[in-house]
């Protein structure tokens, strides 16, 4: 037999392990490139939180680069300027070492990722492979994903702890699993910090541009103090934020002399956080001509439609409910009765998107619009079409 096969296998497994070696020592040398490495992972309000520390980092002076891999993935640079990543394949891990090794050649004194991995496996890789962070955050914990890091909200606590950095800090604005989250932290020799929302002042929160969540802030203004920008140095360019696709933000809409109160929250697509928001938002609007909930699902994920379902006609029980789904009857008939008073209408996802938009334009005056579920594709579509309604005195 001839050995000039195995050979040449033998040959090409070498030159993969060299080539190999050679990739990670150039990404060693891109990290050490980095004076200071920020990781920011958690279920709700990643890409919220990277952009207002990556600003309030701006505002001390701190060159400063962030990617958000939001709603609509960005790279933010040092002017705090979006640029949109255009990806001709899948999103995958590898982006981040790519990025990485771009920021290190714009010389930075610090750069600020978000997590892109929801795989634990992949969270560990990404921490301790490829970010190296010296300080890592973990916003909150939610039931979300649970398919990949459930099935219990305990599950998702310990994934997410797959980012906490060795020796260093964790910042978390989590305030129901905060002992898991700590006790690795400790397991890892890193310093534990628990942010509270209720430092962040009303005040403080008017001053955006668009409705922020308080929680937000906290953490954020954590990870700046940590660095050692000054908390109102450090609000002062977290106000000039430009805010993530995905952010909440409230709109006037007017048609007819009719005004609509139209609220973005299909950003937070897991059950607690979609009824938090829901919380901070009727605190905030008056809703006198009543209340709708939009609800914009997606036909591959069944367990979050039967859950924001049962959120909407248990938790928030609206006046109407507007939901954009195909195979929702059956639940929807099953929990309407948590709340018979809700008017409920179904439109098919491949019904006119137009008509969605009618009739949600065609409410009573001064009704209050939250819209949840999914933001990509249609989701983005439908905001974009609402948006000509927009008032702009």
């Amino acid at each position: 037999m001839s050995m000039i096969p195995l050979i040449v296998l033998g040959a090409f497994a070498i030159a993969l392990c060299v080539a190999g070696i050679i990739e990670f020592q150039y990404h060693m040398r891109s990290l050490a490139a980095i004076p200071l490495r920020i990781h920011i992972n958690g279920t709700r309000g990643k890409s919220s939180v990277t952009r207002l520390v990556a600003a309030g980092l701006r505002e001390a002076g701190i060159r400063t680069f962030a990617k958000t891999t939001g709603t609509a993935p960005r790279v933010i640079d040092s002017d705090g300027k979006d640029r949109i990543i255009h990806r001709l394949r899948l999103p995958s891990i590898g982006e981040q070492v790519r990025l990485l090794n771009y920021f290190a050649g714009e010389k930075p004194d610090a750069v600020v990722m978000e997590c892109m991995a929801v795989q634990p496996q992949y969270q560990w890789i990404a921490e301790h492979q490829m970010v190296q962070s010296q300080i890592g955050v973990i916003t909150n914990v939610r039931p979300d994903h649970l398919e990949e890091m459930g099935p219990t909200e305990d599950d998702v606590a310990y994934s997410l702890c797959n980012t906490i950095p060795v020796g260093g800090t964790l910042i978390t604005g989590e305030d129901q699993k905060p002992l898991i989250l700590e006790e690795i932290a400790k397991e890892n020799g890193s310093e534990f910090i628990q942010s509270n929302e209720a430092e962040v002042t009303q005040e403080e929160l008017d001053k955006f541009t668009y409705m922020e969540h308080p929680a937000n802030v906290a953490v954020a203004l954590d990870v700046c103090k940590k660095v050692g920008v000054d908390r109102e140095l450090a609000l002062e360019g977290m106000h000039k934020v430009q805010p993530d696709l995905g952010a909440l933000i409230a709109w006037n809409l007017d048609k007819d002399a009719k005004r609509i109160q139209f609220v973005n929250g299909m950003a937070a697509n897991d059950p607690v956080s979609t009824l938090q928001i829901w919380k901070f938002v009727i605190d905030r609007y008056p809703a006198e001509g009543g209340t709708c909930v939009f609800f914009n699902s997606r036909d591959d994920r069944p367990v979050r439609t039967r859950q924001m379902i049962e959120l909407t006609l248990e938790g928030i029980k609206p006046d109407h409910f507007i939901v954009r789904g195909d195979k929702v009857s059956a639940t929807l008939q099953r929990l309407h009765y948590h709340s018979p008073g809700t008017q409920i209408i179904i439109f098919g996802l491949n019904d006119k998107l137009e008509n969605v938009v009618n009739h949600i334009m065609d409410l009573p005056h001064d009704t209050l619009v939250y819209a949840i579920g999914n933001q990509v594709g249609s989701g983005q579509d439908i905001l974009t079409q609402i948006s000509k309604y927009r008032h702009h005195g």
